[in-house]
């Protein structure tokens, strides 16, 4: 955030770049903005999203979820994983968690969420343990469309909530886990081979990092 900053302002497309790059809400950077006396281009970040959500209805550029729309079979696999890498840690930190960020590459997951303390090796095996027990047991996975609003209240997990078009996909991965999502995801979870997380550390204030693959 303090590389973006020019003439102690930020301009729209950076807080938008910000956003859609990192996962980062607008909330926050005005947030960390305010506390440091520089200004946000708010209608500018809203431009930039009306002109991206124009370019992902078409079917072009960059979907929401961290990942692309034209992707190999492993990071499709790697997006299911961190489905049930999110619901597993808000079962064993608490509600509070909430993704805060999220990168996938053909390799690894980089996930970042609302956590203040540092995860014990216990905490972490527990997760682990749980995506794995959730992998074996081969849970269906499915996806409905439904209006935005119909989703939240069907218990569908969303924390950005500007980033949303009216009509959203949702995806189910049995009775474990729900969230609004564009994709793309595995039908079955049995494909996803072995999770293990490798790494887990703080990014900055409040919000932890995980590393984690697909073996």
């Amino acid at each position: 955030l303090d590389k973006v900053v020019e003439n102690n302002s930020i301009t729209g497309q950076n807080a938008f770049y910000l956003y859609e790059t990192y996962g980062f809400p607008l909330e926050l950077t005005r947030e960390i903005a305010d506390e440091k006396g520089i200004k946000v281009d708010v209608k500018g970040f809203e431009k930039a999203l009306a002109k991206h959500q124009e370019i992902s209805r078409a079917g072009k550029g960059k979907k929401f979820g961290g990942v692309g729309k034209d992707v190999g079979q492993e990071e499709t696999k790697l997006h299911t994983a961190t489905h049930l890498m999110h619901q597993a840690l808000r079962q064993v930190l608490g509600d509070h968690v909430k993704q805060m960020g999220c990168d996938i590459d053909s390799k690894r997951i980089r996930f970042d969420f609302s956590h203040t303390e540092k995860m014990t090796l216990e905490q972490i095996e527990t997760v682990q343990d749980l995506v794995n027990q959730k992998i074996e047991q081969g849970l269906k996975v499915t996806k409905q469309e439904m209006d935005f609003e119909k989703a939240v209240a069907s218990g569908a997990l969303s924390f950005f909530k500007e980033k949303y078009p009216d009509k959203v996909n949702v995806y189910s991965i049995g009775d474990f886990s729900k969230e609004i999502c564009a994709g793309p995801h595995v039908d079955n979870t049995s494909q996803l081979g072995k999770f293990r997380i490798v790494k887990e550390k703080s990014p900055g204030a409040g919000m932890r990092r995980i590393k984690a693959v697909l073996e």
